[in-house]
């Protein structure tokens, strides 16, 4: 086996618009359903889903016949977890509450090998490596790698600038909820004061050349990120998805129910 490339990694360098599935429930089955569905980048989330190592392996193992392909959020950007996620072939990580340059730098630190980096050195044992069947793979691995800074706070903001001139990651990705959080509008993303924060943010962003990326489940918002320069979105979310439409459907018929108790 010598084949070692990242799809997604090249879309973005291309600044091809993704769209992606947020996938929160934690299954290997549902995330194989999702896999079903054709979009470009389906979202694993360790952060606010109730997964470990186990179950995102599970998760990449279920998808891996699709297309679609798999970035992982940890619930946090440890050097440790990093390692663990990239051996078990999760080359694509969205690291959450990134506020620093500093943090940035230990992020891109934690993804190289050394003399580059600090990444522990086990590709013999590594799904990554599919145990060695990719020839030469420590050397080839770094390429492929795409690495995505999230930014939800207004201390990430703030140094933002400093931010963007570390080296070594891919594209940054706005949380729009905690970002409007830490602004002082919980539950509104919407709001003026948030909308411009994330226009001038993802302004800086493009003009650094790095990619970026954004969740929302409504069209308008998401048609408004695209002509702002988002490049990978995020347009749906399993949970709500799942809570919808079986909410609907028992609205549905409890609402026939109640007109036939009265004919």
């Amino acid at each position: 086996m010598k084949t070692l490339s990242n799809p997604f990694k090249e879309a973005l360098a291309d600044n091809r618009v993704q769209y992606g599935y947020w996938m929160a429930l934690a299954s290997p089955y549902t995330a194989e359903i999702c896999a079903t569905a054709g979009f470009d980048w389906l979202l694993i989330d360790g952060e606010h889903g109730p997964n470990d190592i186990h179950s995102i392996l599970a998760q990449l193992q279920a998808v891996a016949a699709y297309p679609s392909q798999p970035v992982v959020r940890p619930v946090e950007g440890s050097a440790a977890s990093i390692k663990q996620l990239l051996d078990i072939g999760a080359h694509n990580l969205l690291i959450p509450m990134v506020e620093t340059a500093e943090q940035a730098r230990q992020l891109v630190n934690a993804t190289r090998y050394p003399p580059a980096g600090s990444r522990g050195v086990g590709a013999a044992i590594a799904r990554s490596s599919r145990w060695l069947a990719i020839d030469n793979y420590d050397h080839r691995i770094e390429n492929q790698i795409c690495l995505l800074l999230q930014i939800e706070s207004r201390a990430g903001l703030e140094n933002l600038d400093q931010i963007l001139e570390v080296e070594g990651y891919d594209g940054i990705f706005i949380g729009p909820s905690d970002l409007a959080a830490s602004l002082d509008q919980i539950g509104n993303t919407r709001h003026p004061d948030v909308q411009s924060a994330i226009g001038a943010a993802i302004a800086k962003i493009r003009r650094a050349n790095k990619a970026v990326g954004i969740l929302s489940t409504e069209d308008d918002m998401i048609q408004s990120y695209l002509e702002m320069g988002a490049v990978f979105i995020a347009i749906g979310v399993d949970t709500i998805a799942l809570a919808g439409s079986t909410r609907a459907l028992a609205s549905q018929y409890q609402h026939m129910d109640s007109v036939r108790a009265r004919t």
